[in-house]
């Protein structure tokens, strides 16, 4: 692709990755098929070659957004097929985000969208906040089975049990078992999570401990500062990650640490791109590149320490989704099926694992008209595995996928801490297995 940049803008670092980054692209639209946006819509302008056409034009203009750009960016889900599929190498990630960050600087939004933004992003990387503002939203919840759009998928989110806080959330050392120590680890006990979730990190901490691994809960780590990124808020990103590269380096220093580990593969994929977040701020990029490189998804350090101890559990038909950020984002997608298999449950997939559930970290709020219509596609293939239940590694599909199904959706965390002999996850028990 030819770009238009004159020297001045190209003397900006920012600029000058982005015109590399257009300039990959030839145009050969094989990213419009697995585009979960243009395989709905049919909209070129919603394809990741019609945005990237858009961007471009908006980069070189220098001028502030219009309305129309806005629209189809905002429809990105940022889930990275086209990445996957791309011949060329385009770096998609990195442009829809400096994309966004300019839209976030010069595009002034309507009032609601404005507050709406701003409240996701005060409330959902604070867990007490979050969990406060869902329990305080309970009185109209109900309205929200009813509602259509922004409003409803609101609603609906406060319906979700709120759990209190769990003994993983506080700073502390859980032990390795079994005398020998194989690993030490930090994990990434994340934010959202906490508050709908926190069975998934007691079911990893479990599971880590279990086979060998010292873990470490670590003071003063939060939000690995994705949502804020994602609706170009680089500085809030760049704040929360400066926090986690700070604690988990103190940690790494104090005593060395084998891995930090995410458990929700949103935050995975935030964590091992650290380095290029501070890729133009030397006083940090050596320590942002040393803690992203520490950075695993929980599936990838079990695999290191397999066989797994498997005690046997029912064997039950497992669907598994691959998460865009787990699939196309840290290009993990056989090892967490394997793991599954060897853990003695028969392993499934729907024909159209490659495309979005719709959830994309606030998407599934911001876009929810959007969202629900990957829903209802993502359910309708799930379903016709003929599963018993739906695993995944991320806590943002768990939530949009189990608001359409009745088939139980648990971390895949939770089935290889049970099949390794910890309790049963509670969606199980929950809702009954149909068989």
């Amino acid at each position: 692709m030819q770009t238009q940049f004159d020297i001045t803008q190209l003397a900006r670092p920012e600029i000058a990755e982005a015109e590399r980054v257009l300039r990959k692209c030839v145009h050969c639209g094989f990213c419009l098929a697995t585009c979960p946006t243009y395989v709905l819509l049919g909209d070129e302008r919603d394809s990741p070659r019609g945005r990237i056409y858009m961007i471009k034009e908006m980069l070189e203009s220098g001028a502030a957004a219009d309305a129309a750009t806005v629209r189809h960016i905002d429809r990105c889900l940022s889930c990275l097929s086209c990445m996957t599929t791309c011949p060329s190498g385009v770096d998609y990630m990195h442009l829809v985000d400096h994309a966004r960050g300019h839209i976030a600087q010069s595009y002034r939004r309507p009032v609601f969208e404005r507050v709406l933004r701003r409240m996701l992003a005060v409330l959902l990387p604070r867990p007490g906040l979050f969990r406060v503002a869902v329990l305080a939203a309970r009185g109209g919840a109900l309205l929200g089975q009813f509602l259509p759009g922004i409003p409803g998928a609101l609603m609906r989110l406060s319906l979700r049990p709120v759990q209190a806080p769990s003994w993983v959330d506080r700073p502390r050392t859980i032990a390795a078992q079994g005398g020998v120590r194989r690993k030490r680890v930090a994990l990434l006990n994340g934010c959202v999570q906490k508050v709908l979730a926190p069975e998934i990190n007691e079911a990893s901490a479990r599971l880590l401990a279990r086979h060998g691994c010292e873990v470490v809960v670590v003071r003063g780590a939060g939000c690995c500062g994705a949502l804020s990124l994602h609706q170009g808020e680089r500085a809030a990103a760049e704040s929360w990650a400066r926090a986690n590269i700070e604690a988990y380096l103190a940690e790494h220093r104090r005593q060395p640490l084998d891995a930090v580990i995410s458990n929700a593969s949103g935050c995975g994929t935030m964590l091992k791109d650290y380095g290029v977040l501070f890729r133009d701020r030397p006083e940090v990029a050596e320590s942002a590149g040393e803690v992203a490189g520490l950075a695993r998804d929980i599936s990838e350090i079990m695999a290191d320490l397999r066989p797994l101890k498997a005690v046997g559990v029912a064997k039950l038909r497992v669907a598994y989704h691959g998460a865009c950020s787990m699939r196309h984002g840290q290009k993990l997608h056989e090892g967490p099926k394997a793991l599954l298999a060897e853990a003695g449950f028969e392993v499934r997939e729907a024909l159209d694992g490659h495309l979005c559930c719709g959830s994309a970290g606030a998407y599934n709020i911001l876009q929810s008209a959007l969202a629900g219509r990957m829903l209802t596609r993502k359910v309708e293939t799930l379903e016709q595995t003929e599963s018993d239940v739906i695993a995944t590694g991320n806590i943002g599909c768990m939530v949009q996928i189990a608001s359409g199904t009745h088939i139980p959706v648990v971390h895949t965390a939770e089935l290889l801490d049970w099949a390794t002999g910890g309790a049963p996850p509670a969606a199980l028990a929950a809702r009954p297995l149909a068989r």
